[in-house]
Formats: C-alpha cells, sequence, structure tokens
C-alpha cells in the first residue's frame, strides 16, 4: 500500500509534518529508513512513499527549495509518529530510534511541549523557473552505522567515496542518532569531514544553522561542554548566524551548567537582535529563575511577558505558534517553578518562613496562585517548628479558596502544631475535621489524643487538676473518649494538690464513663483520700478494689501503710508490709519512708524513730528525706541530742541535708539548752531558694560548745 501527499510549492516545506499523512499510528515497517530523492523539470509535487519493504520518501524541490536549510530531516517532526520496527534484538539502531532524532530530550522540570523554530526557506543561488534533476536512495540507518566506526577523516572520506552529494539534513539526522548513542568522538570526526570537504568544494558544500544546532544538542545531550566555544567559533568562521533554535540550545546547555544570569542573557540577545522568542526561550528563562532559586524575578518575568502578550505584542496571528495553548502552558510552568522555589526555601537549613508568606501573597498580586496540590505539597515540606506560621497559611487558604482538603495533609498540619506546643491551634484543625470534613481517621484521633496526653501529663507534673479537669470536659465536648491514663493524669494531679473532693468526681465519672480503673487509679484515690483524712472512704475503696480483682501494686500498698499509720494502727502496718514480703512484693525506702512520714505528721516521732532502726535491720539504705524528716521531728519534739546525733551520722554516710534540718538541729539544741559541738555539724548549707551567712546563723546560737 503506496500513501502519497502532493504538496504545492507555495507550502514551505519545513512547516510540513508527518503527522498531517494520516497515518496510522503503531503501524509497523520493516527496517530501513531511505530517503529518496529526484528532480525534474516538469512537475512540482512531492511525494511520500511508505511501502512494505522499506521506508523512504520520494520528494521533488523547485528553485524555492532550499534543502540545505530544511529542518532535519527535511523539516519534519518524526517524532510525533509512532512507528515500530521487526527488528531483532540484537540490533537496538531501530527506525523507532531513528525517528527520534529530530526531538530534543527534555529536562524533567521544563516546559513540557517545547517547539524549535526552523530557517529560511529561500536560495539566491538558483534563477528562477530553473530545475535540476537527481535520483538518490539513502539508508541513513546503515550508514550511521557504518559511518560510527569511522576513526579519522579518511575513514569518513572512504564510507562516503560512493555515495555522492547527499542533502545535509541526512548528516543532521546522523549527527543526532550519533548524539542519542553518545558517540561524541564519531560526531566530531565527521564534522571535521564536512569543514574538509567544504575547503574542497570552495564552499559549495558548507554545514548550515541546522547542523551546528545538531551539534550543540550533541554537546548539551552528552554533557561536553568543553566542546560549545569551539563549534560557536567554527560557526562565526562560517558566518553563520544564530537562529532560535540556536539560543534554545545554548540556554538549555547553561542552565545543565547551572550558570542562571547566562540563560537569562541569551534570551535578551534573541530579542537584541530582532529574533522572536520561542515558547521553549520563555519557558527556559523561567526555568533559570528556578535555578538561581529567585522567586520574584521569575514571577516579574512572567507578568511582563503576560502584559506583552495581552497587548499583542507576543503570538501574532500569523505566528506558526499556537499562542493561546503556549501561553496557558507557559503560565501553569510559571507557577510549577514558584511552587518549586518556595519548597526550596522550606526545605533549606535557614528560616525562610516569612519569604515564603511574602511569596504568596505577591503570586496573588499577580493573578497566579498555587493550585490545591501544589499548597498541600507545601505543607509536608513544613517539618520544622519554625514552619508553623506557614502551615498554619497554608491551611486556612486550603480551607477558604478550596471545598476539598487532603485528611493527610489536616494530620500533618495537627502533627507540626502539636510539635511546636499549638495544641489549642490542633484542636481548632480536629473540629474543622469534625465540622467540615473530611471526616478524621484512626490517626486524626491518636494525633490529637496523644496532645491531649501530653497537655494532661504536664498538669499532673505540676499539680494543675484545674487544667486537667478542663482538659478531659474538652475531650468529652469533641467526642474524644478519654482513656484510664487520661482519667489517671487528672487523679494524680488532683491528688498532689490535696483535691479530695475533686479527685472523688473524676473517679466517680470514670467509672460512668465504662473506663476500668487501674492500679494506678486506685492509688491515686487512695492518697488522695489520705490526704483529706478521709480514712472510712479509703478503707472502702481499697475493699472495693480487692472485690473486683484488682491486685495492688508497692504504690497501693505503701498508701495504706501511710493510713494505718495515721490511725496509729501499727500491727495493721506490720500486717501489709509481711503481706508484700509474702507476695513477693519488694518493701523499699519509699514505703518506709511513707510510714515515717506519716508518724511525723500525726506527731509520733518514737514510732518515727522506731521505723527507722527497723528499716537499718532490714539492710534498706535511709536517704535524706528520711534524714530529714526524722531529724525535723526529733527536734521540734525536745529531742536536740538525737537530732544531732542523727545529723552526724547523715553526714558520715556522705548525704547532703537541707538547710531546714541544719537549723532545725541548732534551734532545738538553743530552746532547750543542749550542749553540742557546732564544728562537727561545719558550715550551714546553701539552701535551694536563699543562701544564708553561715557565720551569723552561728553566732545566733548561744550555746556551749564542746572543745
Amino acid at each position: 500500500m503506496i500513501h502519497t501527499l502532493s504538496l504545492k510549492s507555495s507550502i514551505p516545506l519545513s512547516s510540513f509534518t508527518l503527522t498531517d499523512l494520516n497515518f496510522n499510528r503503531g503501524r509497523k515497517l520493516k527496517p530501513g529508513f531511505v530517503f529518496s530523492i529526484s528532480r525534474n523539470a516538469t512537475t512540482t509535487l512531492g511525494v511520500f512513499q511508505c511501502t512494505a519493504s522499506s521506508y523512504y520518501g520520494s520528494l521533488v524541490f523547485s528553485r524555492k527549495s532550499h534543502i540545505r536549510d530544511l529542518a532535519p530531516p527535511l523539516g519534519w517532526k518524526l517524532n510525533e509518529v509512532n512507528i515500530h520496527t521487526d527488528l531483532d534484538e540484537e540490533k537496538n539502531d531501530s527506525i523507532d530510534d531513528m525517528i527520534t532524532l529530530n526531538s530534543n530530550s527534555k529536562n524533567s522540570e521544563s516546559y513540557d511541549e517545547q517547539k524549535l523554530n526552523g530557517g529560511d526557506d529561500n536560495d539566491d543561488d538558483v534563477e528562477e523557473g530553473e530545475m535540476k534533476e537527481f535520483d538518490v536512495k539513502i539508508d541513513v540507518r546503515e550508514l550511521a552505522i557504518s559511518l560510527q566506526s569511522a576513526k579519522t577523516v579518511e575513514d569518513v572520506e572512504e564510507i562516503l567515496k560512493d555515495k555522492g552529494d547527499l542533502p545535509l539534513q541526512v548528516y543532521s539526522t546522523v549527527i543526532r542518532w550519533f548524539g542519542k548513542e553518545k558517540r561524541v568522538k564519531s560526531v566530531m570526526v565527521l564534522f571535521d569531514w564536512m569543514k574538509k570537504r567544504k575547503i574542497e568544494t570552495n564552499g559549495a558544500f558548507s554545514p548550515n544553522v541546522f547542523i551546528y544546532n545538531c551539534l550543540l544538542g550533541v554537546v548539551k545531550q552528552c554533557e561536553k561542554f568543553a566542546e560549545m566555544e569551539g563549534i560557536l567559533n567554527e560557526m562565526a568562521r562560517d558566518g553563520v548566524g544564530y537562529n532560535v533554535m540556536t539560543y534554545n540550545t545554548l540556554m538549555e546547555i547553561y542552565l545543565e551548567k547551572g550558570e542562571g544570569e547566562k540563560v537569562l542573557d541569551m534570551f535578551e540577545e534573541i530579542r537584541r537582535n530582532g529574533l522572536t522568542p520561542s515558547p521553549m526561550s520563555y519557558s527556559q528563562a523561567v526555568q533559570a529563575y528556578r535555578k538561581m532559586e529567585d522567586g520574584n524575578g521569575a514571577l516579574s518575568f512572567f507578568v511582563e511577558f503576560r502584559e506583552k502578550y495581552r497587548r499583542g505584542e507576543i503570538g501574532r496571528e500569523d505566528d506558526a505558534e499556537n499562542w493561546e495553548r503556549e501561553f496557558k502552558k507557559i503560565e501553569r510552568f510559571t507557577v510549577r517553578v514558584c511552587y518549586q522555589i518556595m519548597r526550596c526555601w522550606l526545605v533549606s537549613s535557614e528560616n525562610r518562613s516569612s519569604n515564603v508568606l511574602k511569596f504568596l501573597v505577591s503570586m496573588d498580586n499577580a493573578g497566579i496562585p498555587l493550585t490545591r496540590v501544589e499548597l498541600e505539597r507545601l505543607v509536608w515540606a513544613c517539618t520544622r517548628e519554625e514552619h508553623y506560621i506557614v502551615v498554619k497559611e497554608l491551611y486556612i487558604r486550603i480551607r477558604e479558596r478550596y471545598d476539598k482538603i487532603s485528611l493527610s495533609v489536616c494530620n500533618h498540619t495537627i502533627w507540626l502544631m502539636g510539635k511546636t506546643k499549638k495544641w489549642w491551634a490542633a484542636l481548632e484543625v480536629y473540629e474543622d475535621l469534625l465540622d467540615k470534613g473530611p471526616k478524621p481517621n484512626n490517626l486524626s484521633y491518636e494525633l490529637i489524643m496523644s496532645h491531649f496526653k501530653f497537655l494532661l501529663s504536664a498538669a499532673q507534673r505540676r499539680g494543675f487538676w484545674k487544667w486537667g479537669v478542663k482538659l478531659l470536659n474538652k475531650m468529652e465536648e469533641k467526642g474524644l473518649k478519654p482513656r484510664s491514663n487520661e482519667w489517671n493524669a487528672v487523679l494524680i494531679a488532683c491528688s498532689r494538690a490535696s483535691e479530695t473532693s475533686e479527685a472523688v468526681q473524676i473517679f466517680k465519672r470514670m467509672v460512668e464513663s465504662g473506663q476500668k480503673p487501674t492500679k494506678i487509679t486506685y492509688g491515686a484515690l487512695l492518697s488522695a483520700l489520705e490526704k483529706g483524712k478521709l480514712y472510712d472512704e479509703a478503707f472502702r475503696v481499697w475493699d472495693h478494689m480487692l472485690k473486683v480483682g484488682v491486685e495492688p501494686n508497692v504504690y497501693v500498698y505503701t498508701i495504706m501503710a501511710s493510713i494505718y499509720t495515721a490511725q496509729g494502727n501499727f500491727s495493721r502496718v506490720d500486717a501489709i508490709i509481711q503481706e508484700m514480703v509474702t507476695l513477693g512484693i519488694e518493701v523499699t525506702i519509699v514505703t518506709y519512708n511513707a510510714i515515717i512520714s506519716s508518724s511525723v505528721r500525726n506527731s509520733m516521732s518514737s514510732a518515727a524513730y522506731e521505723w527507722f532502726h527497723r528499716m537499718k535491720v532490714q539492710n534498706i539504705t535511709p536517704n535524706e528525706v528520711t534524714y530529714e524528716m526524722l531529724i525535723e521531728a526529733l527536734a521540734n519534739d525536745g529531742k536536740p541530742m538525737v537530732a544531732y546525733e542523727l545529723y552526724l551520722r547523715a553526714q558520715s554516710e556522705g548525704l547532703g541535708l537541707s538547710l531546714k534540718a541544719y537549723d532545725a538541729v541548732l534551734q532545738s539544741a538553743k530552746a532547750h539548752g543542749a550542749t553540742i559541738n557546732i564544728g562537727l555539724l561545719g558550715p550551714p548549707p546553701a539552701d535551694k531558694k536563699t543562701r544564708v551567712n553561715g557565720g551569723k546563723n552561728v553566732q545566733s546560737v548561744s550555746c556551749s560548745q564542746k572543745k
């Protein structure tokens, strides 16, 4: 089957594309990428033929056609056609590879449909009406494979000696194929042959601007940037001027080298030389600002471009480009670049949050705001505490401008706000999920619960029971079900603040909510009841705990021992200690300190002193708290010498007692006329809040000293 298309001579071949032939995409053709070129004196038609055995074209050129200046190959954008071959795996030089030779490699962040401008179609060397005729068949694929083995200019001459005068577009196609295969040396050998051929033909055969553009394209593709200056110098010596395609390729090279300023210089040079920048030129200028992370520069550049486009200075009706479509793409590309620059600011080590906020306003003023997806991606880029203000602004923008918002973005916002200790702001986001959607998931729940847990833990440590109660109320108000840990935190806060009645209420609410009290729950409640001296209620709680099968731990046993001590029921205290030993629960200094403390609070210093000796018998070493409580109790009970001896014992054990214990010994000795050696006590210890002059304290004690 043969596909034929007649071309009128008035249609410039450089603007013709293969897609106009209405070939079936995906058509499989056999090997052989062939140009069949003929001229005669009677016809002005151009025919492209495709047979079952070969892939070749038959073209006819009038005097107005200039083969050398056609965009290679023959100006056709062959990359727009999807043609496959039945080549075996050993031959990777398929027709499909050859077809893509006319396309430039694209940077992943560059304009997605870049286009290249063509050159002049006129040939002043041929007179009006004159025709030339010749017939040549060229298998470009086979020729390229042959030339890749050439090491010298002489090798190229040997390969081409029987080929005759081939059109320049054949060489440009070969050069592009070499570039794709990263065969820079083969390209330069072929180019050296072309320069020699130019000298031999006295300029009749000379590389044109498209050959040079292909060479620059290879330099960019293979990243052999050192070769660029030599190619540009050859262009200057040949008197070949730059076209827009040349400038675009140079701009791509400078982009690859990271030289954004030179990219912008090339763009300005296009306009200074009277050429019209293509959409690719504008996109690469915007990309240069991206490389320099100059968001304001990119924004200003686009605004200027948009104003010129609206005034008709860019994109005239006779332009070949579809400027309405291209303008929208450049606008979208600019927004994308602005997003990328802001993201770079956020992930940099510097705090550039203010830059992001100002630039968001600048984009609004320019009339090109970010999309919802881009705003959400910026939220994900915020991970540090100083990003809180940016996340808040981005979240508000998404909520105000769009009907939807990603749940994952909301969860990330809750997490970051909690990280920066903006817990109430995190709660507002959670409230938005409940009121506006999307419906919170388990992660949302766990995040907000973790924030409440942190706040309740802080309330527990500091004894801020009112704050804890408010947090519990807020959780229940927002449909958050406090768990045992949250209830226990508030209970402990109430216990530490000696808020017995409030602790009882929290315990009741916990049970009513369906939460099962734990050992910690009972321990906190018993502690609160002990501090409120509600011993009967404490016994009922103890009995209830045992009845429901909750086994007491060392903390609960310690509280009960303290309660029985306060009642003077030491036989029951002994029973508790024995029960702990039987159950294998270690009796620690904490339990003994609780018994001694309860004895001291209830003015039973003798009992406290007795339990102190029992502790020593059990090989439990007393600590500072033990000695301080006992010394103060004995001193206040009129036993200064015993208190004095305990103070010296503590010193001998290397313990540092408080100033309060030191003063208690001195004041008790003075009050009861006891004779002590103040020198053995040493200087008064420094108080945590205030430092007292030791000399003055010693002088204030009017008691005799032992010699």
